[in-house]
């Protein structure tokens, strides 16, 4: 049972009294606040730390929905949904074109959501299998009201909307700024792997060396997420060193999945290959300490796994949501968490951390807070946070913005 939204009940009501336009009047208003709608707990009403959360489809008369989907990310993911149908089924008010949906949520939350909308029988909406999952994934929607702007989607896939509550962390750097200069990018080819590079505003490779920044998924931070308005807005407030940021590529899911697995070989062509190019084409430097490696889930293991085989050349790691239990086979090397192990035993090694995780990663929670405490203790300078979300770039764009300022910035 979902928790009931008072704006909701107000049009319950009124539609039984026959209130003359009463979901017009609702619909404006939704539009005007914008969508979701964000009320005070009612369990809770004087306690600021929750909120109400009520997602809204409205329906097409043309081609009325059977059924709408909400989909938040992590609160209402595909292994909740095989277990209970409430996260994200939406409901229909009676006598309205309103399909709504309502969770309580901490204030500080930040997620993406779409809205699936299902024209046909329930138990097909509801099959919990990889292809129909799929399916749900590949027709979902944005929300038309929603007032923040949406986040972008690879694969072809519609955008994602972004709710961000009251509390939720600020990403004062992610919007493009009319009055900032405009940094370049350039699309290479190193090796036969593609690369985004993001150059800052009046770069010239002669003009000295430049710090580095190699981030892991490039193809999303480069051309999907276009991540070059966070980093000219961090050089416009000298919030970071005037910096080349390499956007590496993947080269397909299995590929992947082997480069980002503490693979030796891969660490090594971008210690190797990708930096020494990087330093002729654009005057990247070489010095460790202005050099960052950055990564999300097994990029974030593998960020890590870079500072820890090639201290030599990547002297800052940045890590969010890492996937610090692999491998997840107790018949390797002793058991899961081997990187951690790694860094338990080797001598301490002149390389910084900044790692994140959200408190809606279940799975990766607890390995993060391990990996934080074995480097603590071996005397590791480490920035940690926890951020109140889940593996959703909604919540990386703004982390890996905070951790760059933190590690490339003024000291």
């Amino acid at each position: 049972m979902h928790p009931q939204s008072p704006a909701l009940r107000n049009l319950a009501a009124a539609v039984r009294n026959n209130t003359p336009g009463a979901t017009d009047i609702f619909w404006r208003h939704a539009a005007t606040s914008g969508t979701p709608l964000v009320e005070p707990d009612p369990t809770d009403p004087g306690n600021p730390a929750y909120r109400l959360v009520t997602f809204l489809w409205r329906d097409d008369p043309a081609a009325p929905a059977t059924d709408v989907l909400a989909l938040l990310h992590t609160v209402t993911d595909k292994d909740r949904h095989a277990r209970d149908l409430s996260p994200h089924l939406m409901e229909k008010v009676p006598g309205t074109d309103v399909w709504a949906i309502s969770h309580r949520l901490r204030a500080d939350h930040r997620a993406a959501y779409q809205f699936f909308v299902a024209r046909g029988p329930r138990e097909e909406t509801l099959r919990t299998d990889r292809e129909a999952w799929l399916r749900v994934l590949d027709a979902a929607v944005p929300d038309p009201l929603a007032t923040v702007p949406v986040l972008p989607s690879k694969d072809g896939r519609n955008p994602s909307s972004v709710l961000e509550l009251p509390d939720a962390p600020a990403q004062k750097w992610a919007l493009p700024r009319a009055e900032v200069a405009r940094g370049r990018r350039v699309e290479a080819e190193v090796d036969g792997r593609k690369v985004s590079v993001h150059l800052p505003a009046g770069h010239r490779a002669d003009d000295g060396s430049y710090a580095v920044a190699v981030l892991l998924d490039g193809e999303m931070w480069g051309p999907v997420l276009g991540f070059g308005d966070t980093l000219d807005n961090l050089h416009a407030e000298r919030r970071i060193e005037p910096t080349v940021t390499l956007q590496v590529h993947t080269m397909g899911r299995a590929r992947r999945m082997a480069d980002l697995s503490c693979s030796e070989e891969f660490v090594d062509w971008l210690a190797d290959v990708l930096l020494p190019w990087a330093a002729d084409a654009y005057g990247a430097t070489g010095d460790p300490a202005r050099t960052v490696v950055a990564g999300q889930s097994a990029g974030g293991l593998t960020a890590a796994f870079a500072a820890f085989r090639r201290p030599e050349r990547f002297g800052n790691a940045l890590s969010q949501s890492g996937s610090f239990w692999w491998p997840d086979d107790t018949e390797f090397d002793g058991g899961s968490e081997w990187l951690t192990r790694q860094y338990a035993v080797r001598e301490k090694q002149p390389v910084r951390f900044h790692l994140e995780v959200g408190l809606q990663e279940w799975m990766l929670l607890p390995q993060n807070r391990h990996l934080r405490n074995v480097l603590e203790a071996r005397g590791y300078e480490v920035t940690y946070r926890e951020f109140n979300g889940g593996h959703d770039y909604a919540c990386w764009r703004g982390g890996l913005a905070d951790g760059l300022a933190g590690l490339l910035g003024p000291r």
